[in-house]
């Protein structure tokens, strides 16, 4: 990771009810959805290994560039939602959503565990919170670790699929991303004092296991139920 310069980050609870639907949804016809819209090249969910994290899932769409983000086929399927997709999201709580701009990137590959760590901070604190990402990219068994900042606007524009939804929450500033082996390897990585310290506020922490990742399909390649 990253596939790409931009990701959409989704950090979203569900009603217990729903939550069945929501695999089927997610596994069935939205991810395969979002990989499929061009540009788009990978998407994977995660869910938080201990009760007290909340949100309880964070879904990552990897894209080629910001500009696909911005870009028409994405506002399409934004304005075209599925009917299930309406009734899913429907019973969706404390969503967070955030376009973003991969700033930096270091580390050998993917991880099957997954910290995100997200925060406001001035654009001057960019060099500051790079600094914190290499040294956290050098960590025993981190697999990779990634700087990200919102395009704010973006995030926040309305669409069809974002009508007349009261879970949909602020998207943070910035975010980090740090993969590893195992959760034990994430613990005491970008502690909240040296956040602090290089100018972040607002900071709330997750930490995430992989459940499902997805690939982009090759091109001429159908798609099919997994």
């Amino acid at each position: 990771m990253p596939a790409g310069t931009a990701v959409v980050a989704i950090w979203n609870d569900i009603v217990p009810s729903a939550r069945a639907a929501f695999y089927d949804w997610h596994l069935h016809e939205h991810i395969p959805e979002r990989v499929a819209i061009p540009g788009f090249r990978r998407g994977a969910r995660y869910v938080a290994t201990r009760k007290a994290t909340a949100p309880q899932y964070f879904t990552l769409y990897e894209a080629a560039s910001p500009q696909v983000l911005r870009g028409p086929d994405y506002a399409a399927r934004l304005n075209a939602p599925t009917l299930v997709t309406r009734q899913v999201t429907a019973q969706f709580r404390d969503t967070v959503r955030a376009m973003a701009q991969v700033i930096e990137s270091r580390g050998p590959g993917l991880g099957g565990m997954l910290l995100t760590v997200r925060f406001a901070a001035p654009d001057r604190a960019a060099g500051a919170l790079s600094a914190l990402l290499a040294a956290a990219a050098t960590a025993p068994r981190v697999t990779g670790a990634h700087l990200c900042r919102t395009d704010t606007e973006g995030s926040g524009a309305a669409t069809a699929e974002s009508r007349g939804r009261t879970d949909l929450r602020a998207p943070p500033g910035w975010f980090a991303l740090v993969e590893a082996t195992d959760a034990a390897a994430l613990t005491r990585l970008l502690p909240a004092a040296r956040l602090v310290a290089a100018g972040a506020g607002e900071i709330v922490r997750g930490v995430y296991r992989l459940e499902y990742r997805r690939e982009a399909p090759a091109p001429g390649a159908g798609d099919a139920r997994a």
